[in-house]
């Protein structure tokens, strides 16, 4: 019985064209999370007074242009070759991050230098994820794609275990401009990956009639979730636990530096415990036999809250890590369940446009509330940025039960 379970949890790995994908992105990201992890170490140790604020800049700028260039990523992901163009996106990482590298290496890097680059890279991102996300539906059958969304976080949060501890560990080592480094070289699996599914997937078909990008097609992911009000609610539970709940890079080397006066290892130990949490929460959305509910949504939600509300007042460094986890579990349960949801929901013409909002909507809320995130953490105390997720979780949790309720009433006015 756990032998069938657990082949059903990985069951879109049969797929080899998946198997390909999986493996190239599993590295990559881990080399992601390494760039993630020292950058926001030298903000926060050497180019600022250990001020969390420059670490939620530097969030900002680099989720930004989720928002701002929303339209345009969301029509492109619909209406060009995804597989060349997550190529485009690729190199063009890889060489922000030789650029980063280089700099931190030479002993010349300063604050605004990281903050353009963090910027760059923001604007490459929006171009990468709404296609990186739906470019798995031209890999698996729509059977397998809810699976397939499932392990793709099981895969990222994995990463996001090993990279922030490696990272730790190679800072000590080898410096901040290596570990940069080590990023570049780990994108060249996922160009092979990319490269490889060339012969083996179909010429996209793409409406050459429709090659010219206006307002109205910019709107049409926005449409479309407004005429699916629990795709609409679904989404501002989105925003609100999103703007605070995932600026964990900010709090985290907030409470290493200001709480408990840490080390580059220990805030990479942080952000791996938390890790712990999310691939739990992968894992459980990857073994559905179907898209999760609404309702499984408002209790997740919920779960948050108390989980944000318990690490804000852990005293110790070891219950403030291992509480973590529960917060990585509730988070990753949510925001994985949102795409896999929105995914499953959305019409595969729309699918692109719907991810480029649902994407926007996550990682911008990310961007607009980390300088908030950092100001409390500067003004009030560490603890006080990760309280204000407990607020947030449970005014997220409070509209989709108001919603779920009005649901319930306008069906029982229509059967009476």
């Amino acid at each position: 019985m756990y032998y069938l379970h657990l082949n059903n949890t990985f069951r879109s790995l049969s797929n080899p064209n998946y198997r390909l994908w999986f493996g190239g992105a599993a590295i990559s990201n881990i080399g992601a999370w390494l760039q993630r992890t020292a950058q926001d170490w030298i903000v926060i140790t050497e180019l600022s007074d250990q001020n969390a604020s420059a670490v939620g800049l530097v969030v900002f700028l680099q989720f930004a242009p989720q928002i701002l260039l929303l339209p345009i990523t969301g029509w492109t992901a619909d209406r060009v070759d995804r597989r060349k163009l997550l190529f485009i996106t690729q190199c063009l990482m890889a060489t922000l991050a030789l650029i980063l590298g280089l700099l931190v290496l030479s002993g010349h890097v300063v604050f605004w230098q990281v903050c353009a680059c963090a910027f760059a890279l923001g604007c490459v991102a929006a171009f990468d994820a709404p296609a990186r996300h739906a470019f798995v539906s031209d890999i698996v059958s729509e059977k397998e794609l809810s699976n397939a969304v499932g392990l793709n976080s099981v895969a990222f949060n994995s990463a996001r275990l090993v990279g922030p501890a490696m990272a730790g560990l190679l800072i000590a080592l080898i410096g901040t401009g290596w570990v940069f480094m080590v990023n570049v070289v780990s994108f060249i699996p996922m160009l092979i990956a990319l490269h490889r599914l060339k012969a083996r997937l179909p010429k996209m078909a793409i409406d050459t009639s429709k090659a010219t990008p206006d307002m109205a097609k910019f709107l049409d992911g926005f449409r479309y979730i407004w005429q699916h009000r629990e795709m609409a609610v679904i989404l501002v539970m989105s925003f609100l636990i999103c703007s605070l709940g995932m600026n964990f890079s900010v709090y985290l080397s907030a409470m290493t530096v200001h709480v408990f006066e840490g080390r580059a290892d220990q805030y990479g130990f942080l952000v791996s415990m938390m890790a712990i949490g999310s691939i739990s929460g992968a894992m459980v959305t990857a073994s559905r036999q179907s898209s999760p509910s609404f309702r499984s949504m408002i209790y997740v939600a919920a779960l948050f809250s108390l989980s944000c509300l318990l690490v804000s007042i852990s005293s110790s460094f070891w219950a403030f890590a291992v509480l973590l986890i529960l917060l990585g579990l509730s988070l990753q349960l949510f925001t994985t369940s949102t795409a896999s949801y929105m995914q499953v929901a959305t019409e595969k013409p729309y699918r692109g446009r719907v991810m480029a909002v649902v994407l926007a909507t996550a990682l911008g809320s990310t961007a607009l509330g980390a300088p908030l995130v950092g100001w409390v953490a500067d003004t009030f105390g560490a603890r006080w940025s990760i309280g204000m997720g407990s607020v947030s979780g449970m005014l997220a949790a409070s509209l989709g039960f108001w919603f779920l309720r009005k649901q319930t009433k306008e069906v029982l006015k229509t059967e009476v």
